[in-house]
């Protein structure tokens, strides 16, 4: 399904799906659960719908109603996938469920889309061989699946850079099914919120989990197991990023309903990233949700108290610990704890007044695409300003207006056709970016339905706020 959009002003109150890395976390967990759980407001996206059918492959038995999915767990008794596992996109079922897989002894098989077919496992089928597994792939360079396991892993010390969480977060969930400790030494930790985000609902289910406070040491001791649970998934941070970028694109008014205000997704940070671009955002945590106003001009010179008091991400880091001032004309944006919002980044950048650097991203390479080369080739054939390196973007960007209000002659983005590659967060970004074209010029989007990923209704839910977004029959 193909896309045009065109320039408008959504106005409206939007509600936003269950967080993603949440609900995957929940079903991996109830599955290998002791007896009955049950996830409320899970995101019912193609990666969850994915998890579910995968852990049934190892005993689970899992029903699935409207806002409710309910779970019987084959705790302890889990066994080897009795087919072969179809993840389909999502890679964190491969990462999380293939350590878990390999628990048992026989061996397994691990498949997936075009996209999962690229995706690299070298540093997972290393981790499981420090394990004691036997693993490899079909490709003849051994490095993408379809992945072949043969376990069983036992305790072990395993030494890899950790720059991909959720392998890691994998051998964690493995872990606590293994007789004795497994120790994970990371080189150069990423993601790190993600790990935190494992280890909390390990604690919550009562399992024993340590990581160093700089994530470079991790260890599990075993065996430990866990009841099952009923738990409410919060809203997608990383969903509330496009809506929020489309208000300020498209000058209209966004109401994002049922903000999460936990602290458990780092996402959150978008918010204060973007009040220090000036951007008109006000948060009611009282009846937890964020207005976002568009038509103020982004530039790249708010005072820092902009970066620091609004401080939605809870703990002990705020935006200022991610936003460092370069110049007065330039900022860089480390994003390596929350990767997911570098494509939202990288659009809003193209109507801010100034250069924005998006810093410390290679990870977004091994994502569904490579995100930093998709990116940069989509905007640059738009009309934007950016450059690629190996680990960052660098853009720099124009308002529509100046300070006076007036058209600003520097503003160069025109519509075109976008190639998305069927990532859901590039078609969502991109779709955003249509809404602050200048009048007359159109932007078609094309395999939007890849969107239905992480944000299922996303096209109907900005067109019941006035998007505009108009589906094409297949170009």
């Amino acid at each position: 399904m193909n896309i045009r959009v065109q320039k408008a002003t959504p106005d409206g109150t939007m509600p936003i799906p269950g967080s993603k890395s949440h609900t995957i976390r929940a079903v991996i967990l109830a599955a290998v659960a002791e007896g009955n759980s049950e996830i409320v407001n899970p995101l019912e996206g193609e990666d969850c719908i994915a998890a579910l059918k995968a852990v049934e492959l190892i005993g689970a038995h899992t029903e699935q109603k409207p806002g409710l999915w309910k779970i019987r767990g084959a705790g302890s008794a889990f066994h080897l996938p009795f087919k072969e596992v179809d993840v389909g996109n999502s890679g964190s079922v491969l990462y999380f469920l293939s350590p878990i897989a390999a628990v048992r002894e026989g061996g397994c098989i691990f498949t997936g889309d075009d996209s999962i077919q690229s995706r690299p496992v070298g540093h997972l089928i290393d981790a499981l061989t420090q394990a004691g597994a036997k693993a490899y792939t079909a490709q003849q360079d051994g490095s993408t699946p379809p992945l072949f396991i043969e376990g069983p892993i036992r305790p072990a010390r395993i030494y890899t850079d950790g720059r991909l969480s959720q392998y890691i977060s994998g051998f964690m969930m493995a872990a606590p099914f293994l007789d004795g400790t497994t120790e994970i030494e990371l080189s150069d930790p990423k993601e790190t919120p993600y790990l935190t985000m494992t280890r909390t609902w390990l604690t919550k289910l009562g399992v024993k989990a340590d990581v160093s406070a700089d994530f470079k040491h991790i260890s599990v001791t075993g065996p430990q197991s866990w009841k099952g649970f009923k738990t409410v998934i919060p809203s997608d941070w990383e969903a509330a990023a496009f809506p929020l970028i489309a208000a300020l694109i498209s000058g209209g008014t966004l109401t994002i309903e049922n903000i999460d205000l936990s602290g458990s997704q780092c996402d959150g940070i978008i918010v204060p990233i973007l009040k220090s671009l000036g951007a008109d955002i006000v948060l009611d945590e009282a009846g937890g949700f964020l207005t976002v106003r568009g038509g103020a001009r982004l530039a790249v010179h708010s005072r820092k108290a902009d970066i620091e008091d609004f401080l939605l991400y809870a703990g002990s880091r705020g935006a200022a610990d991610f936003v460092h001032r370069e110049s007065e004309d330039a900022l860089r944006i480390n994003c390596s704890a929350f990767p997911d919002a570098v494509c939202a980044l990288a659009v809003i950048a193209c109507f801010t007044e100034g250069t924005i650097i998006l810093d410390d991203i290679g990870v977004c390479r091994s994502k569904e695409t490579d995100r930093i080369a998709l990116m940069r080739r989509e905007l640059q054939a738009l009309g934007a300003d950016i450059e690629e390196g190996k680990d960052f973007l660098i853009i720099r960007g124009h308002s529509p207006f100046t300070q006076n209000g007036s058209v600003n002659s520097a503003f160069k983005l025109h519509g075109g056709t976008a190639k998305t590659e069927s990532d859901h967060r590039i078609a969502m970004s991109l779709a955003c970016l249509g809404l602050g074209l200048p009048k007359g010029e159109s932007l078609i989007v094309k395999n939007a339905e890849c969107c239905s990923v992480s944000f299922p209704g996303f096209i109907e839910t900005m067109n019941k706020a006035g998007a505009g977004f108009q589906i094409l029959n297949q170009i």
